[in-house]
């Protein structure tokens, strides 16, 4: 097969064609390294490592894109990734940015999980829910929570005594606000006692 003509296209991208015909665009800085003109002979074990470089670089330079504006997870980058750039280049792009230090999904889990636990005042189970969601690692959720997670009746407390501190003067408001800490996650139980203590404490 010949290349018989190189076309400069948007975003970086070449377009190849071959024996006459259109065949593949690939990003300029990969068809570039092959060192492939017009002209030159290609074959189709070439081409397709030319196609499956060209979808790794892409994928990597896109996941760098993508963590330069906030941290993601491994899962949330290969769902972004894998519908442009298909399974084996996203995967190896992950692998790569993990190698470099770049994607850390146990610092990102305690870092989110601080979040959820402290800044949100979520329960366990909630903040467990939401860092399955993430793709985090059971057993590595289950070791982050573990050592982070605050007792629950003092967390609700808290929250009664902050958060929701203008909504436990009537029964309206009251059952609001147990159902609000029912979405955050906690247990009726967990809420009556510290409903019932804090009312101890006024």
């Amino acid at each position: 097969m010949t290349i018989t003509g190189i076309e400069e296209r948007k975003k970086s991208m070449t377009a190849l064609y071959i024996d006459g015909e259109y065949a593949v665009s690939v990003d300029t800085m990969t068809f570039l390294s092959v060192g492939k003109k017009v002209g030159s002979e290609i074959t189709d074990d070439e081409l397709y490592e030319l196609i499956e470089t060209s979808k790794y670089n892409r994928a990597k330079e896109k996941a760098l894109y993508l963590i330069e504006y906030r941290s993601r997870t491994k899962k949330e980058l290969y769902d972004k990734l894998v519908v442009l750039f298909g399974e084996s280049a996203s995967e190896r792009a992950i692998e790569r940015l993990e190698e470099l230090g770049l994607i850390n999904d146990e610092k990102y889990a305690r870092e989110y999980a601080e979040v959820l636990l402290e800044r949100k005042g979520f329960s366990r189970q909630r903040a467990e829910f939401e860092l399955m969601k993430k793709g985090i690692d059971k057993d590595v959720i289950e070791e982050i929570l573990d050592e982070l997670e605050p007792e629950p009746v003092e967390q609700i407390r808290k929250l009664l005594q902050t958060k929701f501190v203008r909504r436990l003067s009537n029964e309206k408001d009251l059952a609001k606000t147990v159902n609000s800490l029912k979405a955050m996650g906690y247990r009726w139980s967990d809420i009556s006692e510290a409903i019932e203590s804090t009312s101890e404490l006024d």
